[in-house]
């Protein structure tokens, strides 16, 4: 059970857990790919890239520190300065992430809160003009 201190449920646990957190990462990608913006800079074979996102999603909602076990803290900005990520870029993966959502049917109101605590990383990640 992954509650936060104060004993309500996190984020991870109010999306559904594991289970939803797969099934977006499986949904998003392929998102990712299609889009002229962002598809280019990812790996034409994208599982590696899809556990690292599932295990990174799991941990930053909330759940289980799956990334930090594996690779240790995420620095993901620093993981991201080989890539030119523009403005434009984040708000491609943030439009993927938005279909993704909803195509897993996640409610209105809980895609909202996960885009939200999504866009200041995505932006976070912007390296270039």
């Amino acid at each position: 059970m992954d509650t936060q201190r104060d004993g309500t449920k996190s984020l991870y646990e109010s999306i559904g857990g594991a289970e939803t957190v797969r099934r977006l990462v499986e949904a998003f990608y392929p998102n990712v790919q299609a889009d002229p913006d962002i598809g280019p800079l990812f790996p034409e074979d994208i599982t590696p890239v899809m556990e690292k996102q599932y295990l990174f999603l799991t941990q930053f909602f909330g759940g289980p520190p799956l990334y930090s076990e594996q690779y240790g803290h995420p620095m993901m900005r620093a993981r991201h300065l080989p890539f030119p990520i523009t403005p434009e870029r984040a708000d491609a993966w943030l439009r993927c992430m938005k279909r993704a959502l909803e195509e897993i049917g996640l409610s209105p109101e809980w895609r909202d809160i996960v885009l939200e605590r999504l866009k200041a990383p995505a932006y976070h990640f912007v390296n270039t003009p």
